[in-house]
């Protein structure tokens, strides 16, 4: 009966953090328009932010309630869910054309995000004096500031003439009043702060009825879970044919999983490396650069083909079967 509990809390707690971020997403879009900032400066910030406001909640929640290995491992496992199953799924749905600046600018930053979890989770490996591995508060100061040198670059790289170009009184009247916007803000808010609790008590819960780690249960159903909003995101970006969008949304939400979320996670708490393995994190960083290398090599020059999104899913579906088997 337990477990059919913490399956409920589990259900509820994630559908209010997806509808949470959307209700906060919006809200903020709005809010921002009607103080005349350009769509493009809130695609770029609020938008892309609030798709990964699921793993932001869960990790901070796990955080202060000192499950490290909830808030390290949704990290983790969203992010190889992103790359090899979102990225691999929308690739055979519909080849990706990958631009030249995608290459150049964007997804080195999902490599460099990976690597950085590399250096920071193993410290016994990189350095002499210490004996444990844990993601530290320094660290965690250090990715938020990665974090504020992407937001930067990013918004310096847009389109000028295109954010000139941008009228925010054109559709004004379009936007809803900023009484109903603010109260979307805060039903947001509170749905993302009550379901991340729930989802986070939840996955514990089954966890402990299943007899397996919340390291486990974090890399797995949790951030796929929490992930859901992208690949809706991704695969509908790719049936109507912006596949530079599906890209972009996994690529943004990356970066945004390890330097913000992950970054704010261990600055509250620092993050023992606990149930997650060197094994976990490595293909994280082997998937990152798998993504880099499709697209800059593929076969069919600067194109995400259907048969490396196979290649991709294939590699999902055999981690995920690894981690089943081993617990």
């Amino acid at each position: 009966m337990d477990i059919l509990v913490n399956i409920g809390l589990f259900i509820v707690g994630l559908i209010l953090i997806v509808k949470g971020a959307d209700w906060l997403t919006d809200g903020a879009a709005s809010v921002a328009r009607r103080f005349g900032i350009p769509s493009l400066v809130v695609g770029l910030t609020i938008v892309a932010m609030g798709s990964s406001a699921p793993e932001l909640v869960v990790s901070v929640v796990a955080a202060i309630q000192g499950n490290v290995d909830m808030a390290l491992g949704n990290v983790v496992g969203s992010n190889i869910f992103n790359i090899l199953a979102i990225m691999g799924i929308t690739a055979i749905v519909r080849p990706i054309n990958v631009e030249r600046g995608n290459i150049r600018n964007d997804v080195p930053f999902a490599v460099l995000s990976s690597f950085v979890i590399v250096v920071t989770a193993f410290d016994s490996f990189f350095s002499a004096n210490t004996t444990e591995n844990n993601i530290s508060r320094t660290d965690g100061l250090l990715m938020l500031c990665m974090f504020a040198i992407f937001i930067s670059y990013t918004l310096s790289i847009a389109s000028p003439a295109k954010t000139n170009s941008e009228d925010p009184q054109d559709d004004s009247s379009k936007e809803a009043s900023l009484l109903s916007s603010t109260l979307w803000i805060i039903i947001g808010l509170a749905c993302l702060i009550l379901g991340g609790n729930w989802l986070v008590d939840g996955a514990s819960g089954i966890a402990s009825a299943l007899g397996v780690s919340d390291s486990i249960i974090a890399l797995t159903i949790v951030s796929a879970g929490t992930s859901a909003p992208e690949l809706a995101a991704s695969v509908m970006a790719a049936r109507k044919g912006d596949t530079a969008m599906a890209l972009g949304n996994v690529v943004g939400s990356c970066v945004f999983n390890v330097f913000f979320v992950l970054g704010t996670a261990s600055t509250i708490r620092p993050l023992g490396i606990g149930g997650i393995t060197g094994f976990d994190i490595c293909t994280l960083l082997t998937a990152s650069c798998i993504l880099w290398l499709f697209c800059r090599f593929g076969k069919t020059h600067l194109t995400l083909t259907r048969a490396e999104g196979v290649i991709m899913t294939i590699m999902a579906v055999a981690y995920y079967t690894i981690l089943v088997y081993n617990a």
